[in-house]
């Protein structure tokens, strides 16, 4: 099973809040394929037809900081999207991406330099570094669960096609229960999906989708 690192699905609202970006933003950068939800109808005009990983958040709110904040042009950054192609959809997270007036600046693997993402250009003086290691703590709040909605399933409106999730929560019934018939623990699935109790991982154990949800 391949192991992606997802705490829930977020609509197109909860992503703009996330990111910083406007909506109109991320439809155009969807519509420009710049960024595509992970999730989307071929119709994106039907209700909750853009849906956002976790992988998605955290890339627009790099993104969301390089071209908002920091101004880098968005031209420069499909520069920088092509160039980091070989990462696929990790590109903007598997590494630390800085801003140099107002282009993009990484580490290179391959010689441990700064350099400037398109030209290669090696960068001495970074004064800034782009902070996302606090994507789980804004998910965490706006995902923040009373412990009544512990073991309890509801249909999401916001979520895959009102797939069943759990309640307070944007996290699939079906992942937990993949993640169980490959033989992960219960510890581990909590590692991967911070805000489940092992409440949440025995409703999933013998939840029989059916069924009609709580």
């Amino acid at each position: 099973m391949k192991q992606e690192k997802v705490i829930g699905a977020f609509s197109e609202a909860d992503a703009a809040r996330l990111s910083g970006l406007s909506v109109g933003q991320l439809r155009a950068w969807d519509s420009k394929a710049f960024l595509k939800p992970s999730y989307a109808e071929a119709d994106r005009h039907l209700p909750y037809s853009r849906i956002y990983s976790f992988r998605d958040i955290v890339s627009l709110r790099v993104l969301g900081q390089l071209r908002n904040a920091h101004k880098v042009p968005l031209q420069h950054l499909r520069k920088v999207s092509d160039t980091l192609a070989h990462l696929g959809d990790a590109k903007w997270t598997a590494t630390t991406l800085y801003v140099l007036g107002k282009r993009v600046v990484f580490t290179d693997p391959r010689s441990d330099q700064r350099v400037e993402v398109v030209s290669g250009q090696r960068v001495f003086d970074i004064p800034l570094r782009l902070v996302i290691s606090d994507t789980r703590k804004a998910i965490t709040i706006l995902n923040h669960r009373d412990e009544a909605e512990s073991g309890k399933v509801v249909h999401g409106k916001f979520t895959l096609q009102n797939e069943p999730v759990f309640e307070g929560t944007r996290i699939p019934v079906s992942t937990v229960k993949r993640y169980l018939d490959a033989n992960y623990s219960p510890d581990a699935i909590m590692m991967e999906f911070p805000d489940l109790t092992e409440t949440d991982i025995e409703m999933a154990r013998h939840y029989d989708s059916g069924k009609s949800a709580a």
